[in-house]
Formats: C-alpha cells, structure tokens, sequence
C-alpha cells in the first residue's frame, strides 16, 4: 500500500470522526472516565506503597510511659531501656517539650493548648527510640513493653497493615469500576463505527464491486476508532497530571496541615507519569482499534 492510499485512508477516518462527532464526543468521554479511574486508582496504590515502605523502613518508634510515673522513675526506665540490645539511641521527650512541638505546629491555632501547660498537660514523658536492625523489630518491642513504667509503644506495624487493606481495597474496587467501564467504552465504540458504516453502506457496496479489499475498507474505520482512544488518552493523562500537581502545590506548602505532612511523602509525579503516558495510550489505541475491527464483523459482505 502506498503513502498516498495511507494519507487517504488517514484523511477517511478524520472525516469520519467529524461526521459522527456526537457519537466519538460520547466515545471519548467513557474513555476517559475510564482511564481517569485507572490512573487515579494507580497513583492511590503507588503512593499508599510507598508510605508502607517508609513506614517499615523507619527504625524510630516512641515508648510512652504511665501518667503516674515520677521523674525517677522515668530516669530509671530510661536506662533500662538503653540496656535492651538493638537499641541505638533512647532520648527522653519530657510532657511539656511534646505539646510546646504540638503547639508549634498548629501556628494560629496554637492558643487553644494553652489551658493545658504545667499541671494540666495530658500529655506522658515519653522515650524516642531508634533501632539498629528491623529484623528483631517484634523481639525488641516485646523487651520494651517488658518494662515496668512502659504504657504503650507506637507500632508502626499496625498502620503499615492498615494501608495494606486499603491498597487491596482500592485496586479491587478500581478493577471492577474499570472493567465496567471498558465493557462500555467498547460498546459505544462498536456502536459510532457501525453508524459510520451504515451511512456508508453505499459506499463500501461500490468499493466491493470494484475490487477494494477488506483491509483497504477497514483502515479508515480503525483509524477512526485508534484516533478516538488516542484523543481521550491524551485528555485523560492531561487531567491526572493537572490534578496531581494542583493536589501536591495546594498542601505541600502547608506544613501545619495534616494534609501538608502526607504530601511530603507522594511520590513525584514524572516518576510514573512516562509510564502512565504509556499505559493510558496503550490501552486507548487496544480499546479503539478493537472496538473498530469488531464492529466491521459481517458488515464487508455485499
């Protein structure tokens, strides 16, 4: 086939698309929903990932110790806990230096801690502990609960568990929400290619009788189906990389926010963003091509 029947064939598909525009306008918006709920739900799994792995990567956690414990006491818990093996460093965080980091961080609205300095702090004494090696993690939490004096310890563990649940969760449930949407995606695609070729039944009659192959009849009507996946993998990308940024800029400024925390962490968009380019183009091409060669099913017989 020549460059110039391929220009041709090009141009048939564009006109195509413009001919049945509402119908590509519907086609390309169930894409896009779909490739939207894809990316969403993998930069969701990826930075829930990467949050767990920072989580059992850190080898501090705090020990608080029980509210009726004297300063003694605590000295003498401190050095016992120095004793532990696979205990780095043990730094003592008195009450009040832990709500004077809680207030500072609160900024404006640091005002209203202030009612509970001195003898009103809820606060424990607590411990800052580092580990030397994660692989005795559970053998050095069991030695510190040990302790008398020793309240409760923040497990990391647990939270990194949490995630877990609800990074499964949220791939299931995108799974389903996506496969939903290709079902569709693929109908509507059928259904804009067969209106393209009833209203040029005519057309391809002749084209038959004159000798045009299949192939030849077909190209038009994929491209016409690749270009409708390009389009909305494109929009689709557009819009996961403007929400992410606009998402990113809006809290990561805000290191008093709870929200300003957790964005420190995400993952930086271009660390995925070739390969979501890649997958959401993929997947619109597979989807409009297969779409189109699909509906041409029983349609080339005259």
């Amino acid at each position: 086939m020549s460059i110039h029947s391929l220009g041709y064939l090009f141009r048939e598909g564009l006109k195509s698309l413009w001919k049945n525009r509402t119908m590509s306008i519907a086609s390309v918006g169930v894409l896009i929903a779909c490739l939207l709920m894809t990316g969403v739900a993998g930069l969701l799994s990826m930075n829930l990932s990467s949050t767990m792995t920072s989580i059992e990567g850190s080898n501090t956690l705090t020990v608080y110790l029980r509210e009726d414990v004297p300063s003694l006491t605590a000295v003498r818990i401190g050095e016992e806990l120095r004793q532990i093996n696979n205990i780095a460093e043990c730094t003592f965080v008195p009450k009040d230096d832990a709500l004077s980091g809680i207030m500072q961080g609160m900024d404006s609205s640091s005002t209203l801690f202030e009612s509970f300095t001195g003898d009103n702090n809820p606060l424990p004494d607590a411990y800052e502990i580092s580990l030397e090696d994660l692989s005795l993690y559970d053998q050095t939490i069991s030695a510190i609960k040990a302790v008398d004096g020793v309240d409760r310890i923040s497990d990391y563990r647990s939270v990194a568990v949490r995630l877990s649940s609800l990074d499964r969760l949220v791939r299931y449930c995108s799974i389903g929400i996506v496969t939903i949407l290709a079902v569709v995606s693929l109908f509507i695609i059928v259904n804009t290619v067969k209106v393209t070729i009833f209203s040029r039944r005519m057309e391809i009659s002749i084209m038959k009788y004159v000798g045009a192959t299949n192939g030849f009849i077909r190209v038009p009507f994929i491209v016409e189906g690749v270009l409708l996946g390009i389009i909305a993998a494109v929009i689709a990308f557009l819009g996961i990389w403007g929400g992410y940024t606009i998402f990113v800029d809006a809290f990561a400024t805000e290191t008093s926010s709870w929200l300003g925390s957790i964005t420190q962490n995400l993952v930086p968009f271009w660390d995925m963003g070739y390969q979501l380019l890649g997958y959401f183009l993929l997947a619109g091409i597979l989807t409009g091509g297969v779409g189109s060669a699909f509906s041409m099913r029983g349609h080339l017989k005259v």
